[in-house]
């Protein structure tokens, strides 16, 4: 056998094994994990559809560039501000509980801005969006952890990360082609406010059926006593170097969007 043959041989094999691995490792995930990865990637087609089509929507309503920053501004503030009350908040409710009320909120959030098209209802529902984010957020890592042995964690954390932005992706494809077809439908023009509207109408109700998968999750039921107690002024007074290394480059990116 040359060595090139040799090498070529080679190769295949370690690829056979690690594929072997990788399908051993996403095969042993719990069944909770399963149900999160479907949830979120409903999630992410139906946010990668709104984040596309909210600032086409607010300017079809007259609004200016600058409402649309100062819209992005409270959903990433609130977000950053309530980062620490909503580990708490997680904590003492439990995994499924708040990933039921963070998505439940970000369907709301998409929905009052369609039936109420107003500048203090949009920016009231940013900020609830921003709840919701803050939530869901804190929420994810811990219930993956729960969920997950040491084994197969680094897989299933990888698989939610990139199943998220593969839906984001597909949600901002279908989020280019959903206002013509709403539009059509309705003899109304791919760019006036009743396409982007209906749009949105369609997110809220994706973003509703994210909620389904969560239904089903077995959690343990844990005590008072057996949750850990996250007590988030006392935490920044004792760490707030590294608080501030978190937090900093989200202000950043706030006052960059406003």
């Amino acid at each position: 056998m040359t060595e090139a043959r040799l090498t070529r041989v080679k190769i295949g094999s370690r690829t056979i094994a690690v594929l072997r691995t990788y399908a051993e490792r996403v095969g042993a995930f719990h069944p909770n994990a399963r149900l999160y990865l479907v949830s979120a990637v409903i999630s992410g087609a139906s946010m990668g559809v709104f984040r596309l089509l909210l600032n086409f929507y607010v300017l079809s309503l007259g609004y200016d560039e600058a409402f649309l920053g100062n819209l992005v501004t409270a959903s990433s503030m609130t977000a950053l501000l309530v980062a620490l009350p909503m580990g708490y908040l997680a904590d003492f409710l439990g995994h499924k509980r708040s990933l039921v009320i963070g998505s439940t909120f970000s369907s709301l959030a998409v929905l009052l801005m369609v039936l109420f098209p107003s500048a203090p209802v949009f920016v009231v529902a940013n900020v609830l969006l921003g709840f919701a984010q803050s939530l869901a957020g804190v929420t994810m890592g811990p219930f993956l952890m729960e969920n997950s042995s040491e084994k197969e964690r680094t897989y299933l954390f990888s698989f939610s990360s990139g199943f998220q932005t593969a839906s984001a992706f597909v949600g901002n494809w279908i989020g280019g082609y959903l206002p013509t077809w709403l539009g059509s439908a309705q003899a109304v023009s791919a760019t006036s406010t009743q396409a982007y509207g209906s749009s949105l109408l369609v997110i809220a109700a994706g973003a509703a059926m994210a909620i389904v998968p969560l239904f089903f999750l077995r959690t343990p039921r844990l005590s008072r006593e057996q949750r850990s107690f996250f007590a988030p002024i006392e935490y920044f007074r004792k760490q707030p170097a590294l608080l501030g290394k978190l937090i900093l480059p989200m202000l950043a990116t706030s006052v960059g969007a406003g």
